[in-house]
């Protein structure tokens, strides 16, 4: 299937708040009937990854092409002619889907040439007064992307995944092959994945995480 191809110079466009959650809805509807659709959450991080991926997507002469990383969104296409395969209910929301993405690629690509600005999405749940952050879907979709050519991240000085700011992101996104990936946080302390404030305070320590990463890769 053709897909437009992704242009970094395009203009800037951000999807509206209601646009974020009307892709939400449709991302929670397709999970429930075809694997490996993607939470928002986990849409925004494999998106911030694409942004950073050298010779990726968002930079010049990128070698990704759309149809590699595009489909994954939606759990990937299945074979042309099987309608059992086609996730979305028409041609129009299938484009519809693909604008919206590729204008949230555009809009994360130039949150981050601002970092001050640049905002993740992830999951906040509310207890009482409380609020516990869980960066494990964007995480996990940060890492897909990765994963998509896992090469391109290979830095002359072996780097970047063995700096220790990079740890909650790997150990929230389950690790990547080939990486190895603490068992303790910053602190020392062992991971419960089941604990919301070890949960929180890995998630927390990401944004961080990514703007390491970024910084590692244009030295």
């Amino acid at each position: 299937m053709d897909y437009p191809n992704y242009d970094p110079a395009s203009p800037l466009t951000p999807l509206q708040p209601e646009e974020l959650q009307a892709l939400d809805t449709l991302l929670q509807s397709l999970q429930a009937s075809h694997d490996g659709v993607m939470s928002l959450d986990g849409v925004d991080g494999y998106l911030t990854a694409l942004a950073l991926m050298p010779a990726g997507p968002a930079q010049p002469g990128g070698a990704l092409p759309t149809a590699e990383w595009l489909p994954p969104v939606w759990g990937g296409d299945g074979p042309q002619g099987h309608a059992a395969a086609e996730p979305f209910a028409s041609k129009r929301l299938r484009k519809n889907t693909v604008v919206q993405l590729l204008r949230h690629l555009r809009h994360v690509q130039a949150e981050l040439q601002r970092p001050d600005d640049w905002q993740p999405i992830f999951s906040i749940a509310e207890q009482g007064a409380d609020e516990w952050a869980d960066a494990s879907d964007w995480c996990a979709g940060f890492l897909q992307a990765v994963d998509l050519m896992p090469s391109a991240w290979d830095r002359p000085d072996g780097g970047p995944w063995a700096d220790a700011t990079l740890a909650p992101l790997l150990q929230l996104g389950g690790g990547l092959d080939g990486v190895d990936t603490p068992a303790v946080d910053a602190e020392g302390e062992p991971l419960d994945f089941d604990d919301p404030a070890c949960v929180d305070r890995l998630s927390r320590a990401v944004p961080e995480a990514v703007l390491r990463l970024q910084a590692l890769l244009a030295a």
